[in-house]
């Protein structure tokens, strides 16, 4: 039954989705790069994968399948769009912060806790969402609270929660 009643949620004041990951179309892109054989799941070879393009450090197969366990809600030991989607909503009150910080992880590749232009540039480019270093630019301004010209994490970690939070009621209610 739909309802036209307001539903209270932590969010930012802006409407746009979020440039890194909030936004659903974005988290499907994102998704389906991981998924490399298109077969709508996400196997552990397939995260080695792109772990292994996103960063040198990747971590043994012993880890890679507790993280497929973990991630694999129905345990089929694959990783679907909507475990996938989980994963990136967690609750950061329930050591959501942990994965939030393996993700931004991944965008600081110089590990300075800092995401820069460039290295979001480089990160997308990887995962084959082309973007120009301007539109790299705006993705940064629109969520940097502090005006340095890079995400640290609480900016991601704020952009994170609150967008998708968002999107999510969005969905619900419509």
């Amino acid at each position: 039954m739909a309802t036209n009643e307001s539903i209270p949620v932590e969010s930012d004041p802006t409407p746009t989705p979020s440039p890194l990951l909030g936004d659903m179309d974005e988290l499907k892109k994102v998704f389906n790069n991981f998924d490399a054989n298109g077969d709508g799941k996400i196997s552990v070879n397939e995260l080695e994968t792109v772990l292994r393009t996103l960063r040198s450090d990747v971590p043994q197969q012993e880890e890679l399948r507790r993280v497929m366990e973990e991630l694999s809600t129905d345990r089929d030991g694959f990783i679907n769009l909507s475990e996938f989607a989980a994963f990136c909503r967690s609750d950061t009150t329930d050591g959501g912060d942990s994965a939030l910080r393996d993700a931004f992880d991944l965008y600081d590749k110089d590990k300075n806790g800092l995401i820069s232009t460039e290295e979001l540039h480089l990160a997308l480019d990887r995962l084959g969402m082309k973007c120009s270093v301007e539109e790299c630019q705006d993705m940064i301004k629109s969520v940097d609270s502090d005006g340095d010209g890079s995400v640290n994490f609480d900016e991601f970690k704020k952009m994170m929660t609150a967008k998708v939070k968002t999107h999510t009621v969005n969905e619900s209610v419509s």
